[in-house]
């Protein structure tokens, strides 16, 4: 499968990698993962989160493709299918351009537009891809520098919401607050951070066919059933529990080639 990787989700090394790229706090970095991310880079069979953008597109191939495929190459931003679905979208868009179709996508935690890959650190948009299909660390650290090459670091390190908002949503971020989304979300982090070996877990049981609800580091109750569905499955005491041995058991399934975090 085309852009599948090895999906492996964030450590405390590269979260730690990725705030000393910024020089900010974890905290600081996490509550605009929470705001404004998706929250998790990959899907369940470890290829990038994406978002194709037809209207992308349709301006970087001049609109030559409207006629014969208008789901991919309109004026008008829409059509998405969310998920998975949207790499049909950007397959039949592969068909006609690939360098145009992979640069109209946005892609991993941070949905970072192809066509910023240069910002984001790296030669084109195939590198780019290519980086982010390995792991988290490499999704959040095009981000980091795609948030530093927009000047907006500073406004991050001196916890500026209003400042770092503009920047990152546009004129029109106090519509949807996201100054005061990330401002709350500081606070909150600041007092309790999401567990990341709990939130490796939670991958794992993504890609072992187990849904743990939102990838997030929170032990919530679909989280405890889908640990007891493969605690089941693999002949284990249901204890809805991320003990040493289910935790070992489902490393070894959601990551045959081995996951050091």
């Amino acid at each position: 499968m085309e852009f599948q990787g090895t999906g492996t989700p964030l450590t405390e090394t590269g979260l730690d990698r990725v705030c000393n790229a910024l020089d900010v706090k974890a905290p600081a970095l996490w509550a605009v993962v929470t705001v404004e991310t998706r929250g998790f880079g990959f899907l369940q069979e470890k290829r990038p989160l994406i978002l194709f953008e037809r209207h992308i597109f349709h301006r970087r191939t001049i609109g030559r493709f409207a006629a014969i495929a208008p789901q991919v190459s309109d004026p008008i931003p829409g059509g998405y299918l969310g998920g998975a679905l949207e790499y049909v979208r950007l397959h039949e868009a592969i068909a006609l351009d690939r360098r145009a179709a992979v640069e109209s996508a946005s892609w991993g935690i941070g949905q970072v537009m192809g066509f910023n890959h240069q910002v984001a650190g790296f030669s084109s948009a195939e590198e780019m891809v290519a980086a982010m299909m390995h792991d988290e660390t490499n999704q959040l650290l095009a981000m980091a520098n795609f948030i530093s090459g927009n000047g907006l670091d500073r406004a991050l390190r001196r916890h500026d919401w209003v400042a770092f908002a503009r920047g990152y949503n546009g004129p029109d971020f106090a519509r949807n607050e996201y100054d005061t989304r990330l401002k709350a979300a500081h606070v909150e982090l600041q007092e309790s951070f999401p567990d990341l070996r709990l939130r490796a877990v939670q991958a794992a049981l993504l890609y072992a066919g187990f849904d743990p609800g939102r990838v997030d580091g929170l032990f919530g109750k679909r989280t405890r059933a889908a640990l007891i569905a493969f605690q089941t499955k693999q002949g284990l005491a249901p204890t809805g529990d991320a003990n040493s041995d289910t935790e070992a058991r489902l490393f070894a399934v959601a990551f045959p080639d081995g996951l050091v975090i």
